[in-house]
């Protein structure tokens, strides 16, 4: 199977990842088998693609259900094309706001289509989405995914920072889907949560806010 294949990353508020060049560099039992998570406390290809997400919560989003995101793929593998797929029912707007060593990224409806994608390519990608669903009176729920590193039928590891902010003291963080262990690191305050995630598998986290009366 060609590495210079075209691949679909279909998204909601985070991607799934196209073939990656480095699993010969990583041990077998660093790789995740096709519906199977393994959570890693070290990195074992460090400098390997990574992805980023901040999320923006505001007294509006509340009520409606749309937040800003800015995304961030980093240290893309190689690929002659890659479509970015986006949730039809929750995106609202795409802007590209950079990239680099590709040849184009173009908008088309809910995708972004990159093509000629190099060694160490990156592309960050601004979003309003109706991300935030109300679970109940005063009560959220923020999902994330699926993330994951696709290497023909297994996954590769990947690491993922996912940021929410929120004005200081509107909400609270009740809960993380993944929680906190080996590989899932979770720092809150009153302004906002970061998860810090190493993992390889197909990763959907969750994250459950309350609003403070």
């Amino acid at each position: 199977m060609s590495l210079r294949r075209s691949i679909v990353i279909k998204l909601t508020l985070a991607a799934l990842m196209p073939f990656a060049t480095s699993a010969l560099a990583l041990d077998f039992s660093d790789l995740a088998a096709e519906g199977e998570i393994k959570y890693l406390k070290v990195r074992p290809d460090p400098g390997a693609y990574s992805y980023e997400s901040r999320v923006k919560i505001t007294p509006a989003s509340l009520d409606t259900g749309s937040v800003d995101i800015a995304t961030c793929h980093r240290q893309l593998d190689p690929i002659r094309k890659v479509v970015i797929v986006f949730n039809v029912d929750r995106i609202q707007a795409i802007a590209v706001k950079s990239l680099d060593k590709m040849a184009s990224a173009e908008v088309k409806d809910n995708q972004v289509v990159l093509t000629d994608v190099q060694r160490g390519a990156s592309i960050c990608i601004d979003l309003k989405s109706r991300a935030l669903d109300r679970v109940s009176a005063g009560q959220y729920k923020l999902n994330a995914g699926p993330l994951m590193r696709r290497y023909f039928d297994g996954y590769l590891p990947m690491s993922a920072k996912l940021r929410v902010d929120w004005p200081e003291n509107m909400l609270a963080l009740e809960r993380t889907s993944p929680a906190a262990k080996d590989g899932i690191e979770v720092v809150e305050g009153n302004d906002g949560v970061q998860l810090d995630m190493i993992f390889a598998g197909k990763m959907t986290a969750q994250i459950y806010l309350k609003q403070i009366e």
